[in-house]
């Protein structure tokens, strides 16, 4: 039985030379590639850009729509929408136009062509903007 111990031990270093070591630290995973999971959260959306809307747009019996930007998609909206009503509003860009307050309510200013606006006197025009029918602005 003298052997069996000498036999053991040498077994049990065979075993462990042949087997993988384990890991140690940051070393033995520096082999790894790094892995990129999707992110869920969207990036913001972009602010609309209406600044080619600039200016003055003329409507009809000296009704006019006067855009001045503010900044950062807001704009200054001077606007004669019908023959006693003269204000100035603030718009805020939108995907669908800019978006305005009128007496309590929130109003769109949105590019369409003279036939849009709902005025026989713009129909032709090609470069509007409408608030509802009948209130349309057109570049001359």
């Amino acid at each position: 039985m003298k052997h069996t111990l000498p036999i053991a031990a040498v077994a049990c270093l065979w075993l462990a030379a042949c087997s993988p070591a384990a890991p140690e630290g940051d070393a033995a995973t520096s082999d790894v590639v790094p892995t990129v999971e999707a992110t869920t959260a969207a990036a913001p959306e972009p602010v609309p850009n209406h600044d080619d809307w600039i200016g003055r747009w003329v409507g009809v019996e000296g009704l006019f729509a006067d855009i001045q930007p503010v900044g950062d998609g807001t704009y200054q909206i001077e606007m004669q929408s019908d023959l006693n009503t003269r204000a100035t509003y603030t718009g805020t860009s939108t995907a669908e136009g800019i978006a305005f307050e009128r007496d309590g309510e929130t109003l769109t200013l949105r590019a369409t062509d003279g036939a849009g606006t709902g005025l026989k006197w713009l129909d032709g025009k090609q470069d509007c903007l409408v608030v509802q029918p009948g209130e349309g602005f057109c570049r001359d």
